[in-house]
């Protein structure tokens, strides 16, 4: 069950799966998480995105119990975990390389950590058959995982890691290794199996469609701390930042003065805005602009155009080729353009500090 959310709205206390409070963690004179609050609802989606460094993987490694924290405290379904070890916390994370064990198949591969807690032989069996019906690798238990494909051995490692039944699942960029078709395949996988589970997934990546495709909520990550929590639509249409404008997606920033004569820096995503043909009527109070076409890209389905503008900046603007071919809008680079967008596609920001 997703939950909707704003950056302010707290969750009730019955509601939380995981929270993280404080939290500080410090390598040798390097911070890694500087200070990082949240609150994840039960059977939610969440997806700590970010860059390499930014601070999101060492906030799953602190929840999984993987690293101590040197300020702060996580708890899981309200009790305070902070000093527990790994195994005794009520989460399993499944990893980028798999981790699987080569000289077991994969039937003892799932079964392995109801072996381990020493779960009854035929309950370890109906069980890892289950997990394995769920994530489709229904009668490949007798392989071992050199026979797999990358996905599929994925797959096992998602399995692995369902089969104790979690109250929670730590995924660390799991699909990072996979080729792009693949992992948009995977994508839609998740997010089904997470639905029919219906357990918390605590997901950490740095690929933005990732987290728009698949999360009920995100956390944006930067230099150690978070700039927005919200929604995928939220966070994609109403950037809090300057950064998170330019890394979720692809945003266009300006500075225009206002109604008073105020600069302002605004942000405005390349497919709200049109280029308009010529001669062609406006509707009233939509924001026009002109320039030349610096650079036009032909990208199959979309045209990305380069503007460069009369008032200053550039803007990148995305259009659909519902009727035109690939020699037709190559022909508009270095003409003249007018573009327009309506008011409430624009957002102003701040810059991130």
């Amino acid at each position: 069950m997703g939950l909707a959310s704003s950056r302010s709205r707290l969750l009730p206390l019955t509601e939380i799966d995981v929270r993280v409070a404080g939290l500080h963690k410090r390598y040798g004179d390097v911070t890694a998480v500087d200070g990082v609050d949240l609150e994840i609802g039960r059977g939610e989606f969440f997806t700590m995105l970010g860059p390499s460094g930014s601070g999101k993987t060492t906030t799953l490694r602190v929840i999984a119990g993987f690293e101590r924290p040197d300020k702060g405290t996580v708890e899981l379904g309200g009790k305070d975990v902070s000093e527990l070890p790994p195994y005794a916390r009520d989460v399993n994370t499944v990893f980028q390389d798999y981790a699987l064990f080569p000289h077991m198949t994969v039937q003892e591969n799932v079964e392995y950590g109801l072996r381990v807690k020493k779960v009854a032989r035929g309950e370890r069996r109906r069980r890892a058959e289950e997990a394995l019906t769920l994530v489709r690798l229904e009668g490949y238990g007798g392989r071992k995982p050199a026979q797999l494909s990358g996905g599929q051995r994925q797959r096992v490692a998602l399995a692995r890691a369902i089969v104790n039944r979690p109250r929670a699942l730590l995924l660390d960029e799991p699909l990072g290794a996979l080729d792009l078709k693949l992992r948009q395949e995977l994508q839609v996988e998740l997010k089904r199996i997470q639905q029919e589970l219906g357990i918390t997934f605590v997901y950490v990546t740095h690929d933005q469609e990732e987290a728009l495709t698949m999360s009920d909520r995100l956390a944006v990550f930067n230099d150690g701390r978070i700039e927005q929590i919200g929604a995928p639509a939220e966070v994609y249409e109403r950037p809090a930042s300057e950064f998170i404008a330019g890394f979720v997606g692809v945003s266009n920033v300006l500075e225009r003065p206002d109604a008073g004569g105020v600069v302002r820096r605004f942000t405005v995503r390349p497919e709200k805005i049109r280029l308009l043909g010529d001669g062609e009527h406006l509707q009233q109070g939509v924001n026009v602009e002109e320039g030349r076409i610096r650079d036009v890209v032909y990208v199959g389905a979309i045209t990305r155009y380069h503007v460069e503008l009369d008032a200053g900046g550039e803007l990148t603007v995305v259009s659909q080729n519902l009727e035109s071919g690939s020699s037709e809008v190559l022909e508009r680079q270095g003409s003249r353009a007018r573009l327009c967008w309506r008011p409430e596609h624009v957002f102003v920001i701040n810059k991130s500090e």
